[in-house]
C-alpha cells in the first residue's frame, strides 16, 4: 500500500482539493517512519517542504482510525504567532474529520481553555510557558487531559537546543508524561538542524526509544541573495545614496550564486538620514517585505524611522512592527496584514517573525546589519520565497567612518565580514550551529524544583530528589550540589521544612512562583535605570554583569554594580567599544564563524553576492589586512607597547581567552589596559616581546588548569535569570563548565605552533 493510499480519506481528499500532483520526499518519510516504527521521529528540511503536514498527516490518520481518549496529540512551539498560524492551518485540516484542534497560551480566551478541560481530545497546540503553567495549576486534571497522549510534536526544535527554555520543555515533557502515565512518541521538526545526531538523541532523551532521522532527498535551493554596506555619517554616506539591487535573476543553486546586479532607479533619502535606512525604504516601496534586525530597541528605532521617511515624502505610512514586547493586538494585527496579498505593507521585527510562520507571498527579506547564526540567517530568508518563487535576502550592512586618527582594529569591517562568514559557512560546508546540550543548568534546576513543589505539594528531600535530578536535562548535575542548592533556598525562604522533615515552598519563594513570570524561564526585558554618581543616564533592558561595558547617552560605561531588586545599573565612563553581550542574546557567536571572517580577509575570493559598496569596502579591508598582517598574525603592534590580539574565536572561547590573559599570564607579560571588542579582538599594552608572549602563553596552556581557576575572584556571574536566587558555588560553577569554552581556548593556542595550522605563527 503507498503512503498515499495509507492515509486516511480526508486527507487524501485534501490533497486532491490542494491540487497536489505528488507527495514531497518529507512526507513519504515521516509517514513511513510513524506508521512502519514505534520510535521518535526528527525531520530535518528546509523552509516550506510540508514538515508540519509530513508530521501531522499520519498522526491525523491514526486518531480518525482510532481516536484518542483524551488530548492525543500535544504540539509545542516556541512562538505564540507560530501557534496561531498553525491553529488555522490544522483546523482547516481536521474539521472534515471532527478531529478538534485546540490552542492554550496567554492569548486565548479563558472559555476556549474551559471547553478543553471539559472534554479533552484531539490535539493541543501550547508554548512551553503555557505547559508549565498548566502543570502548575491543572496539576489534577493533568491525567485526564493526557492520559491518551500518542505524540509530542516539537516544531522549531532548533531554537530550543541551546539554552534554558529547551531544557524546560524536555523536563515538561517528562514530567507530564510521569503525571500521565503514559510514553508518547516524540517528534522534532526543523529546518536548520547543525548536527541531527545530537539533535536525535537530545528529542530522545529520558526515553527507551531511538529517533529516527531520514534523510530527506531535496531540490537544490535557488537563492536571490546580495549584500551592501554603506557608512552611517560622514561624507562618504552621502555618496551612497542611490545604489544598486541585485537582478531578478535566481542562481540554480546556492554553490553556484551569482545575483548580478543591475540598476534601478531610487530616490534620494531625506537629508541627513542613514543611507542604509534610505535603501531599505527605496527597495521596499510596492513589495510586502520583512526586514530583520536584532534587538527589540533597534526594531522600535528602524520602524520610527522609516515612517518619518514616509511622512517627509507624502507617502502613506507602509511599515508594520513585530517584537515581543509588543500586545498580542498589534502583532496579530501585523500578521494579518502581511497574509492580506493586497495590502503591501513591510515589516521590522525581531526573531518574533523569524520561525515558521507563513505570512504570504513575501517578495524580499532585509537583514539589517549581520546576524549571529547560520540558523537565524537561514530562518530569516527563509520567510520568503514560497508561493513558487526563490527566497530573497538583502543584507544591509552599516559602519561608522574610521577617524582620521583611528587605531588598526576598529577599523576593520565586522559586521561585512560576520555576514559573509555566515553565507559562506553554509554555501561552502552547508554547515549550522550544532546543539549545546552540556551546560550546567542550574537556573533551570531552581525554576524546576520550585515549579515541582509548588505543583506537588509537600516531598521529602529525597522524594523531590528523585523526581527532580532525574528529568534527563540535569544528568550532569550532582546529588552533592543539589544538597548546596536545597540547603542554600532553606537559609533565604524560598524553601521551607515542616515539622515532619519534609520541604514545601517559603514565602520567599511563593512571590516567585505566583507570578506571571515565573512560568518563563529566559529573561523579560525589564527596564533598569542606569545612573554614575547622583546623574540618570537612561534606562537598559537585562544589563550585563558587573566588569561588563554598556553603551548610553552616547558613550560606554563600565558597569560597578546591577542592584537587580531596585532596578538600578551603577557605573563609571569608560573608553572603548561594546562587546557584545552572549547568552541566549545575541552576541553568541561561533567560532568557525570567526574563522571563516579570518579567511574572509586573507583569500581574494570576489562573493558574488557583494553589491559594489560592500566589494570595495571588503578590498579596501583585505588591503590593509595585508599590509598590517591581520590575518596572517595573531599579535600585531599598534606601536609602542600597544598591541592588538586577534585569536579569532567565538564568544565563549574567547571569553576564556580574555580570562586567560588576565588571570594566568599578565603578570609574567606586564599587561595593562584590556580592552576588548566581543569576539573581534583585545587591545593591551605590553612590556614583553611578541616571542616573549607566545612563549608564556605556550607555557601557561600546558599547565593543568581547572576552568574555576578562569572565575574571577569574588565573581558571582549571574546571566541566567534565576541565578540570583542560586549560591555564588553554584553560579560560579555553572560558568566556568558551562559556558567557558576552556577547550576552544586550548585548542586555538595549539594551532598557533603546528605548522600545518592556518593560524601558526611565523616568529
Amino acid at each position: 500500500m503507498s503512503i498515499f493510499e495509507r492515509y486516511a480519506p480526508f486527507i487524501r481528499d485534501y490533497i486532491y482539493r490542494s491540487g497536489w500532483e505528488n507527495l514531497r520526499g518529507v512526507q513519504v518519510a515521516a509517514a513511513d517512519a510513524i506508521f512502519n516504527t514505534d520510535e521518535h521521529l526528527l525531520l530535518c528540511a528546509s523552509t516550506a517542504s510540508g514538515k508540519t503536514e509530513a508530521a501531522f498527516f499520519p498522526i491525523l490518520t491514526e486518531f480518525y482510525e482510532n481516536p484518542p481518549s483524551s488530548v492525543g496529540a500535544l504540539y509545542i512551539a516556541p512562538l505564540k504567532a507560530l501557534i496561531n498560524d498553525q491553529f488555522s492551518r490544522l483546523n482547516e485540516l481536521c474539521r472534515e474529520a471532527e478531529i478538534p484542534v485546540w490552542h492554550w497560551h496567554g492569548d486565548v480566551s479563558q472559555s476556549h481553555k474551559a471547553k478543553l478541560l471539559r472534554r479533552p481530545s484531539g490535539i493541543l497546540q501550547i508554548t512551553p510557558e503555557s505547559l508549565e503553567a498548566l502543570l502548575l495549576h491543572k496539576h489534577s486534571a493533568v491525567a485526564g487531559l493526557f492520559g491518551d497522549l500518542r505524540y509530542v510534536v516539537i516544531d522549531e526544535i532548533h531554537s530550543l537546543l541551546r539554552g534554558d527554555r529547551g531544557g524546560q520543555t524536555l523536563c515538561l515533557v517528562e514530567r507530564l508524561s510521569r503525571l500521565a502515565g503514559v510514553e508518547p512518541r516524540r517528534i522534532g521538526l526543523s529546518a536548520t538542524i547543525g548536527d541531527p545526531a545530537a539533535a536525535g538523541q537530545f528529542l530522545a532523551a529520558g526515553t527507551h526509544r531511538q529517533t529516527v532521522i531520514p534523510a530527506v532527498k531535496e531540490k537544490g535551493t535557488r537563492w536571490r541573495l546580495s549584500m551592501e554596506h554603506f557608512y552611517i555619517q560622514g561624507p562618504q554616506a552621502s555618496e551612497e545614496k542611490t545604489q544598486r539591487s541585485p537582478s531578478g535573476k535566481a542562481a540554480t543553486d546556492p554553490e553556484r550564486e551569482t545575483a548580478n546586479p543591475a540598476q534601478e532607479a531610487t530616490d534620494p533619502a531625506p537629508q541627513g538620514a542613514d543611507p542604509g535606512i534610505g535603501y531599505i525604504f527605496e527597495h521596499s516601496r510596492a513589495k510586502k517585505c520583512l526586514i530583520f534586525v536584532n534587538s527589540r530597541e533597534e526594531c522600535e528605532a528602524i520602524t520610527t524611522t522609516l515612517r518619518h521617511y514616509c511622512e517627509i515624502k507624502g507617502e502613506p505610512d507602509r511599515f508594520l512592527i513585530h517584537h515581543g514586547n509588543l500586545s498580542a493586538s498589534f502583532r496579530e494585527s501585523a500578521e494579518d496584514a502581511m497574509k492580506d496579498d493586497s495590502r503591501l505593507f513591510s515589516t521590522v521585527t525581531t526573531a518574533t517573525l523569524e520561525l515558521g510562520i507563513d505570512i504570504g507571498r513575501l517578495e524580499r527579506a532585509f537583514q539589517l546589519d549581520a546576524p549571529f547564526t547560520v540558523s537565524s540567517f537561514l530562518q530569516r530568508m527563509g520567510r520568503t520565497g514560497r508561493r513558487g518563487q526563490p527566497p530573497e535576502m538583502w543584507f544591509v550592512m552599516r559602519e561608522d567612518p574610521p577617524e582620521a586618527r583611528a587605531m588598526l582594529p576598529t577599523t576593520v569591517p565586522w559586521k561585512l565580514l560576520q555576514g559573509i562568514g555566515l553565507v559562506q559557512s553554509y554555501l561552502e560546508e552547508r554547515w549550522v550551529e550544532p546543539p549545546k546540550t552540556d551546560r550546567l543548568p542550574f537556573s533551570l534546576l531552581y525554576h524546576q524544583t520550585m515549579a515541582t513543589l509548588a505543583s506537588c505539594g509537600e516531598l521529602s528531600p529525597a522524594a523531590l530528589a528523585q523526581r527532580v535530578l532525574t528529568l534527563p536535562y540535569f544528568y550532569r548535575i550532582s546529588a552533592d550540589d543539589y544538597r548546596v542548592l536545597l540547603r542554600h533556598l532553606l537559609q533565604i525562604d524560598h524553601l521551607q521544612r515542616t515539622e515532619t522533615g519534609g520541604l514545601i515552598v517559603g514565602l520567599a519563594g511563593e512571590r516567585v512562583v505566583n507570578s506571571f513570570k515565573f512560568y518563563a524561564v529566559f529573561q523579560e526585558n525589564e527596564e533598569y535605570t542606569v545612573r554614575s554618581e547622583s546623574e540618570e543616564l537612561g534606562t537598559v533592558c537585562l544589563p550585563p554583569p558587573a566588569g561588563e561595558k554598556i553603551a548610553i547617552a552616547g558613550k560606554v560605561w563600565l558597569v560597578e554594580e546591577v542592584d537587580r531588586k531596585r532596578h538600578l545599573v551603577y557605573c563609571t565612563e569608560v573608553r572603548g567599544n561594546v562587546p557584545a553581550y552572549f547568552g541566549e542574546c545575541p552576541g553568541d557567536i561561533n567560532t568557525k564563524i570567526l574563522e571563516r571572517m579570518c579567511r574572509a580577509l586573507r583569500e581574494d575570493t570576489i562573493y558574488p553576492y557583494l553589491l559594489p559598496n560592500a566589494h570595495a569596502r571588503l578590498s579596501h579591508a583585505r588591503h590593509t589586512a595585508r599590509l598590517s598582517g591581520v590575518g596572517e598574525k595573531a599579535l600585531i603592534s599598534l606601536g609602542g607597547d600597544m598591541y592588538c590580539l586577534f585569536p579569532w574565536l567565538g564568544t565563549y572561547a574567547f571569553f576564556a581567552m580574555e580570562r586567560f590573559l588576565k588571570l594566568r599570564c599578565a603578570d609574567q607579560l606586564q599587561l595593562k589596559g584590556l580592552d576588548s571588542a566581543r569576539p573581534y579582538f583585545i587591545q593591551f599594552r605590553m612590556k614583553a616581546s611578541p616571542e616573549e608572549f607566545f612563549h608564556v602563553i605556550r607555557q601557561e596552556a600546558a599547565k593543568e588548569f581547572d576552568p574555576m581557576e578562569l572565575v574571577y575572584p569574588g565573581e558571582v556571574p549571574v546571566f541566567e535569570k534565576y541565578d540570583e536566587f542560586l549560591p555564588a558555588a553554584l553560579v560560579q560553577k555553572g560558568f566556568a563548565y558551562g559556558v567557558l569554552d576552556k577547550e576552544g581556548l586550548l585548542r586555538r593556542i595549539a594551532s598557533w605552533f603546528d605548522p600545518r595550522s592556518d593560524f601558526y605563527q611565523k616568529l
